[in-house]
């Protein structure tokens, strides 16, 4: 396997990555949308769901900085 080879799998798993963390967010946004229409939703849940969602907001953020190019490079 040659470098090239090898960077172009690590970059396609990076895509990946970031495509099933977008599915998550979004699945956990909507998840988080019908319990807050519930009247007797678990506030514990709802909150654990919240935080759930900033840490793969955070895990995307970080994956799309990796993937871009460093402009001062």
């Amino acid at each position: 396997m040659t470098d090239d080879d090898k960077v172009n799998t690590q970059l396609f798993e990076q895509v990946q990555r970031l495509r099933e963390l977008r599915i998550e967010h979004r699945d956990l946004d909507d998840v988080i949308d019908r319990l807050t229409m519930d009247l007797y939703v678990d506030e514990l849940q709802l909150r654990r769901l919240k935080k759930r969602k900033l840490l793969i907001k955070d895990q995307i953020a970080r994956l799309e900085s990796q993937l871009i190019p460093d402009l001062n490079a």
